[in-house]
């Protein structure tokens, strides 16, 4: 579990965390212990096997010391880069065998770009990069939906032109993938949203139904892929809609978020798919507005790390 920004709210839910699950789900956090909140019972590892023989009681940390301390709710430049290197050391531990997953703690990425030249619109970004992979799928998961969208981290006024049949086939190529790796859904059914209202309306809100996402939609259920759509988003999301699917693909950040932040804000998780290891996060930001206050709620952080030992445990056994 990497600290995400120290000045956030992300140690104190990883001590939350700690307390919550005890031993039952072991992780080691990855940061500097002078970031956590006064009086925490953290004990340091040298390995993130080692951290299964720290007690329930105390946090294993595997140290990573920063140049700056934490204010809570005032990110400092000082400590960007070595944000962003704890991040890479994660991935590393992961890559070579010593971890099964990485579960990230929220950023701040202005805070990253001013202090570190983050050049990545966010994690999503980065880890792709570290791993040498082309393309990865950012999924939003919660027990009652798991939500796509297809462009990410860009205006709004920009997503019609970068919604391509080439970037929506590797989309759905990915999350059917992830679902039957990491998720164990032998046969994965996907509903694929509109980018218009009403899907278009047969034209008259909107062509790229007809001449993207159609297209695409009937080349892909050729080769056997179980695809629903072009449909309007404002239908796809109650709950006989969601029983119709497994995972909903949306050509944009909101039309995906806004949904399953509705059905399940704190249960939410972010999940990587595409890399060549397990990477989950809590579906939620720094929270500086609250950070230190002790009132900032573990629940997605419990749930990403659940998820990632649940997908870590697939991939093993696969």
């Amino acid at each position: 579990l990497t600290c995400g920004e120290p000045a956030g709210i992300g140690p104190e839910i990883a001590v939350a965390a700690r307390a919550n699950l005890g031993d039952a789900l072991p992780f080691v956090w990855l940061g500097d212990p002078a970031h956590l909140p006064p009086g925490t019972a953290w004990r340091a590892v040298d390995s993130p096997a080692a951290a299964r023989t720290v007690p329930p009681s105390d946090l294993p940390v595997l140290r990573h010391d920063f140049p700056a301390p934490a204010v809570p709710g005032r990110p400092d430049a000082a400590n960007a880069a070595a944000t962003v290197a704890v991040i890479a050391r994660a991935m590393a531990l992961v890559q070579d065998g010593h971890a099964g997953a990485v579960v990230t703690g929220p950023i701040h990425k202005q805070a990253l770009q001013e202090g570190a030249g983050f050049a990545f619109p966010g994690h999503t970004e980065f880890l792709a990069d570290l791993a040498g992979v082309d393309r990865v799928v950012m999924m939003l998961a919660a027990p009652a939906l798991r939500v796509v969208p297809v462009t990410i981290h860009i205006p709004l006024s920009q997503v019609g032109a970068a919604l391509t049949p080439e970037l929506l086939e590797a989309t759905l190529r990915l999350t059917r993938d992830g679902l039957i790796r990491d998720f164990g859904i032998a046969r994965p059914r996907i509903a694929v949203a509109g980018l218009n209202p009403h899907a278009g309306e047969g034209g008259h809100m909107g062509t790229e139904e007809a001449t993207l996402i159609a297209p695409v939609l009937e080349r892909l259920r050729a080769e056997g892929m179980d695809l629903a759509g072009p449909l309007p988003a404002d239908t796809m999301f109650h709950p006989a809609a969601r029983a119709r699917y497994d995972a909903a693909v949306c050509m944009y950040h909101d039309q995906a978020l806004i949904p399953i932040k509705t059905v399940d804000f704190d249960g939410g998780v972010n999940v990587t798919l595409g890399l060549p290891f397990v990477r989950t996060s809590p579906d939620h930001g720094t929270a500086l507005d609250i950070a230190g206050r002790g009132i900032a709620r573990p629940d997605s952080l419990i749930a990403a790390l659940r998820l990632a030992v649940e997908m870590g445990a697939r991939r093993a056994g696969a």
